[in-house]
């Protein structure tokens, strides 16, 4: 496995990467230009970025090997998430190795501000001395209206209020029960502005939250009231927060993050007075640079290795407890997928079944699994973080039904895989190790990840002989053999063997009287 390494990532991170045994590239500076990050990344399983080198789609028109696209912070906004969806590509992050550092930054700014502690030290070391003008305010008692309750917008919250602010926020996606027992008050967004004497920022960046805080917004906000954005450009209107500022509607302002970044050397936001910039300094610590990249790299070895999917962004998330019931049954789910495609080779609908105890069973990573598995390369690339989508282009209709009787087992998965020209079953679970259970209501075990003779023959004496003789004078050792009386005169056999026997062994095995169908799954 190989990993490309851009912007800076911490190295106890890489020497993760290394020790799993994959080769580690640092690429010498940020990649910029879209092609030519679209030539590097042919040849690497992940990428991983900060802020500077951005992952547009046209950076992954070539990137046929890329697993993984891993972001070494919170947001994800300069990586084309979608484009990378639709070829498969897992997109990941690491939240919460940065959240004291950007927490703590958005602090640093609020005192910055309340006591013009960067204009008072650019006057002292221009020889002055620079009292006069530099009154400030005390922060104890004002208000601090934070939008965005999430890991960084509540410690800005805990904190402030540690210094005897009064604060509050805005959060349309905290859950009401969680907001129930917060000790932060809410507010509508309206409500927020017009009731903080400070208001700082911490959401990400989307289409929805884009120019958040617009003229109009920024407008009803109290006259002589203070903004910070921490979090990330583009949430702010640049021109509009300068006119405000010019007009003393707004008393000041501190920036970390900017739509363009770097900022232009052009730009009006660096000469204006009542502007407090610094360059996306949120997460830059040396301790958050190490929870994120060593976080990522474990989450990035994981994930090739076992298809957990923690940190990721365009998967199912999975808790801790979730992952530790659904990581046993990956390797069944695609060795499963593979054995339906070759059941029925052109499905049109799959229905699984999770019979059992399902109650701490998340079922869509297993799902998202199978299908891959069974999808294969008929539609180009196909992983868990494009199955569905791919599935539905090509016309596989994809259900699934929780909970209902597992006749006996623990956890019983059932498949329906239906084409035009077939139907056919399979139960599975773990009990005593991966395995099929039923085939078609015939009980017959063996496991799907082994070489596997699926045989339909007459039920009469000397059938399993036979079969073991020639198997055995072409060399080939049965491992286990399982028949089941199919009750129309027939049986059904699955014939675990030591290898995967050749086109010409298998032709010959199902010319053998008695035999009615043979295949090798």
């Amino acid at each position: 496995m190989k990993v490309l390494a851009c912007d800076g990532i911490h190295e106890d991170g890489l020497i993760l990467f290394r020790d799993a045994g994959w080769e580690v590239e640092v690429a010498p500076e940020p990649i910029k230009d879209p092609d030519a990050l679209a030539a590097r990344l042919a040849d690497f399983d992940a990428i991983l970025v900060r802020s500077a080198t951005k992952v547009p789609a046209k950076a992954l028109a070539q990137a046929d090997k890329l697993k993984v696209i891993g972001r070494a912070g919170a947001g994800v906004d300069t990586i084309d998430v979608d484009a990378a969806t639709a070829r498969g590509i897992a997109v990941m992050n690491a939240p919460d190795g940065n959240t004291l550092a950007a927490a703590e930054h958005a602090i640093s700014l609020l005192f910055a501000l309340a006591r013009h502690i960067p204009r008072a030290d650019a006057g002292m070391k221009a020889g002055g001395w620079p009292k006069a003008g530099l009154t400030g305010f005390e922060l104890e008692g004002k208000k601090l209206g934070v939008i965005g309750l999430g890991r960084i917008g509540s410690t800005v919250a805990r904190k402030a209020a540690g210094i005897g602010m009064e604060v509050a926020a805005h959060d349309p996606f905290l859950p009401a029960a969680a907001a129930a027992k917060g000790s932060v008050k809410l507010k509508s967004l309206d409500e927020l502005l017009a009731w903080a004497d400070i208001i700082t920022l911490h959401i990400p960046r989307t289409k929805e939250t884009t120019n958040l805080l617009s003229e109009a917004r920024m407008r009803t906000m109290k006259k002589g009231a203070y903004l910070i954005n921490a979090a990330r450009g583009g949430l702010v209107d640049e021109g509009a927060l300068i006119q405000l500022l010019d007009e003393d509607h707004l008393a000041g302002a501190a920036l970390d993050t900017f739509v363009t970044e770097p900022l232009q050397a052009e730009s009006p936001l660096r000469a204006h007075p009542r502007l407090i910039l610094t360059p996306h300094l949120g997460a830059s610590t040396s301790e958050a640079q190490q929870a994120v990249s060593t976080i990522l790299a474990r989450q990035i070895i994981d994930f090739v290795a076992t298809g957990a999917v923690a940190g990721c962004v365009n998967l199912p998330p999975l808790t801790a407890e979730a992952a530790r019931e659904v990581g046993p049954w990956m390797p069944l789910m695609s060795s499963l997928g593979r054995l339906a495609s070759r059941l029925v080779p052109a499905p049109t609908r799959l229905h699984i079944t999770y019979a059992g105890r399902t109650d701490a069973l998340d079922t869509r990573p297993l799902t998202r699994l199978l299908v891959a598995a069974l999808m294969g390369t008929a539609s180009g690339r196909v992983t868990p973080v494009n199955a569905l989508q791919e599935a539905a282009a090509r016309g596989l209709t994809v259900a699934e039904t929780v909970g209902g009787d597992s006749d006996g087992f623990d956890r019983l998965l059932r498949l329906r895989i239906e084409s035009d020209e077939r139907t056919r079953e399979v139960e599975a679970t773990l009990h005593r190790g991966p395995r099929v259970v039923r085939l078609d209501g015939v009980e017959i075990e063996f496991d799907p990840a082994a070489p596997v003779l699926l045989m339909r023959n007459e039920d009469r004496p000397g059938m399993i002989g036979t079969v073991g003789s020639k198997l055995g004078a072409a060399g080939v050792n049965i491992v286990n053999f399982a028949l089941g009386a199919a009750g129309d005169g027939q049986a059904r056999a699955a014939i675990t063997v030591d290898r995967p026997v050749t086109d010409e062994e298998l032709a010959a095995l199902a010319a053998t009287p008695g035999i009615l169908s043979l295949r090798q799954v």
